[in-house]
């Protein structure tokens, strides 16, 4: 991460566009804890919604993520990356769930087969 007094000058140098996020709450010490979730679908037809992340460890403590305000895009073999962050950290992580949503009431429900996928912390690149 950058420090807010320094993160324009160090970021908007570079050639190509950059997205920052910025996530403050008052509870310490890091106050979110950002993942990436790296995602490969098997779906033939796309599918577009939301993913919201669950993650529990050994001991049966469950956080779950904040849902994107953006919509993904889900295509046949497509790798998509998501930004996901949770108010607590788990460090050793036993299970992860993850729920598909279109956030509509009308039409059909759709399922969105996972061929892949991979949870990194960036907090913690390591694990």
């Amino acid at each position: 991460g950058y420090h807010a007094d320094r993160w324009k000058k160090l970021l908007i140098p570079y050639s190509s566009p950059t997205k920052a996020y910025f996530d403050t709450l008052d509870q310490d010490p890091f106050c979110m804890y950002n993942y990436l979730l790296d995602i490969t679908t098997w779906n033939k037809s796309i599918r577009r919604g939301f993913i919201k992340v669950k993650i529990t460890d050994y001991a049966g403590n469950t956080v779950e993520s904040q849902m994107n305000s953006e919509a993904s895009t889900f295509q046949q073999y497509k790798r998509v990356k998501i930004l996901t962050g949770f108010h607590q950290d788990i460090e050793k992580i036993a299970k992860i769930s993850l729920t598909f949503s279109t956030k509509t009431l009308i039409g059909p429900k759709h399922k969105l087969r996972i061929l892949q996928m991979k949870l990194k912390s960036l907090n913690n690149p390591k694990r």
